[in-house]
């Protein structure tokens, strides 16, 4: 009878431990004012009945790679690293997005730069496999621009991280840079960059991020991921209506104080928060990349086989968002 009693308390101790691996999500994150809302799922995440596990990374591949090496459930990266991924074979479905535009080209305000034609003889600054290197190229080829990583055509790209481009422009070791929030702003308020444009005036318009899921999570785990759809709805809802909630959280928290007030507002005034993510931008996205030679795309995927929103409307509706 021991022994029975003994395999009843050790098959209710799997069961449990099971039920509580299956309410993890293993989320992969990028340090950048818009993704705030994102990282703040963790916080709350208990009251929905999950517990978000954050991983951070330094660009938008690298979550893919997590993805794909079966790290993560869940990654919040640009469009283009989600397409190029989905591209190469990534198991992903994009499930909703999560900030608008976060990008701006910032050049030195003593180099003469006021336009993208300018630009021609100029070095600039990327980041490789981000939608900033997709609309950097959008942009060039929109005013007969010829690009290349060496010199010889009319501009010379250099690739960086973006935590390296500001450095780099500080230094003038570059004439200007496509960059990220709150980078550019930065750059601006410390008088070391000017803004030369918001680069939203390709067919792409202003870039959306997504959040994107495995399929394995998406499809296995569907209790737990409409769970941390929810709370992904409920952070993103206190960021857009308390921007004193948001801006504490993503200074303080996720930024150590090491951005502004003025920081702050700047990138968030240029990359609000949203939930909604849409086939026709993420085709349209997919469309500009394969013109431009981005992402490296073994096959470009066709959006309505892999944005999937229906999780997003449920917590959406459930929760009477708009």
């Amino acid at each position: 009878m021991k022994t029975i009693h003994h395999l009843v308390l050790a098959a209710a101790a799997l069961s449990a431990s099971a039920q509580a691996a299956d309410n993890v999500v293993r989320l992969g994150n990028l340090k950048f004012a818009h993704y705030g809302a994102v990282s703040y799922i963790k916080e709350i995440a208990p009251k929905c009945g999950i517990k978000v596990e954050e991983n951070m990374f330094a660009k938008g591949p690298d979550v893919m790679q997590a993805i794909l090496s079966g790290d993560l459930d869940v990654g919040a990266t640009a469009s283009e690293a989600a397409i190029s991924g989905r591209a190469n074979g990534a198991p992903i479905f994009i499930v909703a997005g999560f900030a608008k535009g976060g990008a701006r080209l910032v050049a030195r305000p003593d180099g003469g730069i006021k336009s993208v034609k300018d630009l021609k003889g100029k070095k600039v600054g990327v980041t490789r496999g981000g939608i900033h290197e997709v609309l950097l190229y959008a942009q060039l080829a929109k005013h007969g621009l010829s690009w290349s990583d060496s010199p010889g055509k009319d501009v010379h790209v250099i690739y960086l991280a973006f935590a390296d481009l500001n450095q780099a422009l500080l230094g003038k070791n570059l004439d200007a840079i496509m960059q990220s929030e709150p980078q550019s702003s930065q750059a601006i308020n410390k008088g070391f960059g000017m803004e030369v444009m918001k680069p939203y005036d390709t067919p792409i318009g202003e870039p959306v991020r997504t959040l994107v899921m495995s399929e394995k999570f998406y499809k296995e785990n569907r209790a737990t991921a409409a769970k941390f759809m929810n709370c992904f709805v409920q952070a993103t809802k206190l960021f857009i209506d308390n921007k004193a909630a948001g801006e504490k959280y993503v200074r303080e928290t996720m930024f150590k104080n090491q951005i502004t007030k003025d920081d702050f507002e700047d990138a968030i005034a240029n990359s609000p928060y949203t939930y909604d993510i849409s086939i026709e931008h993420i085709q349209t996205t997919t469309d500009v990349m394969a013109k431009t030679g981005t992402g490296k795309m073994r096959v470009p995927p066709v959006a309505k086989d892999w944005v999937k929103t229906d999780l997003l409307e449920q917590a959406k509706k459930s929760l009477s968002v708009q």
